[in-house]
């Protein structure tokens, strides 16, 4: 079945929420990440709610808040907000510390529907293999990007593997169980930015 003009009107309001956002510690244009992450979930089997939330699931957290939601909600429906509230890890402005923001997202995960794990493994995968070839391309120098840092960073991202794998048999945490371990191969070689 073919996706209806609301993916379409979905994609503007992303490019128009994050039409000057870039992926961290390059200048790749940041609607690159929410298109891969739509892609990857519409390739696993999520419906056009799923793939809608998918490419809004970082509306709310990176550009508005509770305001962005509400917007969300007028124009696709109380279905796709609540799907980007799950998949976001703060809805309000300023966000709370980042620690304290990625174990209460942790925690409401456990128990996440199925739909929103989809969109948030798909976002984790995109993530890890972005940084990891990030990290081999720029060296350690990447993590001064990232809030959680090195260790914060490489942390969450086991976390989130552990989370979705414990109660979740999908082949999507195959993926990203892949994704992890060879992020965590390029952070432990400790390497270094080519010159």
């Amino acid at each position: 079945m073919a996706y209806s003009d609301r993916v379409v009107r979905a994609f503007a309001l992303a490019h128009d929420l994050h039409a000057t956002q870039r992926r961290k510690a390059s200048d790749v244009p940041y609607l690159t990440h929410l298109m891969a992450v739509a892609a990857l979930v519409g390739e696993y089997g999520g419906d056009e709610d799923v793939v809608i939330a998918a490419l809004l699931h970082d509306a709310v957290e990176d550009q508005g808040g509770e305001a962005t939601l509400a917007r969300i909600e007028t124009e696709f429906g109380p279905s796709v907000a609540s799907m980007v509230l799950a998949a976001s890890d703060a809805s309000i402005v300023p966000k709370p510390p980042w620690r304290a923001r990625k174990e209460a997202h942790l925690a409401r995960l456990v128990s996440a529907p199925t739909d929103v794990r989809l969109i948030v493994a798909a976002d984790k995968l995109h993530n890890a293999r972005g940084l990891e070839s990030a990290l081999r391309r720029e060296g350690e120098a990447i993590w001064e990007h990232f809030r959680g840092g090195r260790e914060g960073t490489l942390w969450y991202y086991g976390e989130m593997l552990r989370i979705l794998g414990d109660s979740w048999l999908h082949p999507i945490v195959d993926e990203l169980s892949c994704a992890v371990e060879s992020l965590y191969r390029a952070a432990s070689e400790g390497v270094t930015a080519k010159t």
